[in-house]
């Protein structure tokens, strides 16, 4: 029996502007209620396990497409380690004064090797998911390493990584039921365009134009991203997102001038795993990108909703994010048959739930300091 588990909750994340917040929670939660009700009729449909149908996300199959194939091989786990033969990059959390949440908040910024005053950076600005907070992509990828590694090999810009904490509320900590914080994720375009973005520029040697911001972001983030990005190319020229959630809006409301959008546009970088039960999400975006003829790169690969994904092609990202071209591929990310190392390995479903690894970890809340 086929199911809609994905429709409730794009219409609820494309509907609750202008509602209050108690009247978008009790959406919301309906929506879930929905969800749950529907996978678990799937569950009990099903007499035996479908090997050949790959299941992701929230327990619904994936159904892939004939573009939905994997662009570059998965890296090995190295690509994590931390080196010490090579410089290092700082990471540092600091304090903000927000004027949209009216608090004090955090975000978590990375600076490479050799950072100094004298030099102007580019800056990736990169959001984490519903169950995460501004230490999330440092507890599922750390970033730090990752960038020192390929900086070191000559492979990526140069950069300054800024985690900033997407949940714009007050009590920004990813407590109790992470869905209820939802609304303020919309709220966190503000905060970052009004205040994440001027306390960088404030207090960092950046270069402060279009050409060198980025932003990308999973699940959530990656929502996120696209939303925030493709609609303000006046102020990202480079957007990634991985895996992204049923926050993203629909492929018209982000790129309502596609014509305008390719002239704008140095990068838009796309992926999800072939076992996440969200890639309809992502698949609507790129077949919509295919159709209007606006460049992209669209990366699926064998993972679910998972670290290892939002590791794996953030390390594809930050190598083509920057560079003088568009960068839709570079001498790292080498193609799937091209591989001569061992990937990392995937994270383990629950059995109990079928739901992968990954997903657990983003919507139980993070770890609170």
């Amino acid at each position: 029996m086929k199911q809609t588990v994905g429709r409730p909750l794009r219409l609820f994340f494309l509907n609750t502007e202008g509602l209050s917040m108690r009247t978008s929670l009790i959406l919301f939660s309906l929506c879930f209620m929905q969800l749950a009700q529907a996978t678990a009729q799937e569950d009990s449909s099903s007499e035996r396990p479908r090997p050949d149908r790959p299941r992701g996300g929230f327990g619904r199959p994936a159904e892939l497409g004939p573009d939905d194939k994997q662009t570059y091989a998965d890296p090995p786990g190295s690509i994590v380690n931390k080196r010490d033969d090579i410089p290092h990059g700082k990471l540092k959390m600091i304090d903000y004064e927000s004027k949209t949440v009216g608090t004090t908040r955090k975000m978590n910024v990375y600076t490479p090797p050799g950072y100094s005053d004298e030099k102007k950076y580019p800056v990736l600005y990169l959001l984490h998911g519903i169950g995460g907070d501004e230490t999330e992509w440092q507890r599922f990828a750390t970033p730090d390493m990752l960038l020192d590694n390929l900086i070191a090999n000559g492979k990526a810009v140069p950069m300054i990584v800024v985690m900033p904490n997407g949940r714009a509320q007050k009590n920004d900590r990813a407590e109790g039921n992470v869905f209820e914080s939802a609304p303020a994720f919309s709220v966190f375009e503000r905060d970052l365009l009004d205040d994440v973005i001027p306390a960088i520029e404030s207090r960092y040697s950046v270069a402060d134009d279009r050409q060198h911001r980025a932003i990308a972001g999973l699940s959530m983030g990656g929502g996120q991203s696209l939303n925030f990005g493709l609609t303000h190319l006046d102020k990202f020229a480079w957007v990634g997102a991985f895996s992204s959630a049923p926050n993203t809006k629909a492929p018209e409301e982000l790129i309502a001038d596609p014509e305008k959008t390719k002239e704008q546009l140095e990068l838009l970088y796309l992926s999800c795993g072939n076992k996440d039960g969200l890639i309809r999400i992502s698949q609507q975006l790129q077949r919509y990108l295919k159709e209007k003829d606006i460049p992209h790169a669209w990366n699926v690969d064998s993972h679910g909703h998972d670290p290892n994904h939002w590791r794996n092609n953030l390390y594809h990202f930050a190598q083509m994010v920057f560079q003088e071209t568009s960068g839709h591929s570079s001498t790292e990310n080498v193609p799937v048959s091209e591989s001569t190392e061992p990937p990392a390995g995937d994270e383990n479903p629950d059995t109990a739930t079928g739901v992968p690894g990954g997903i657990k970890d983003d919507s139980k809340p993070a770890p609170t300091h």
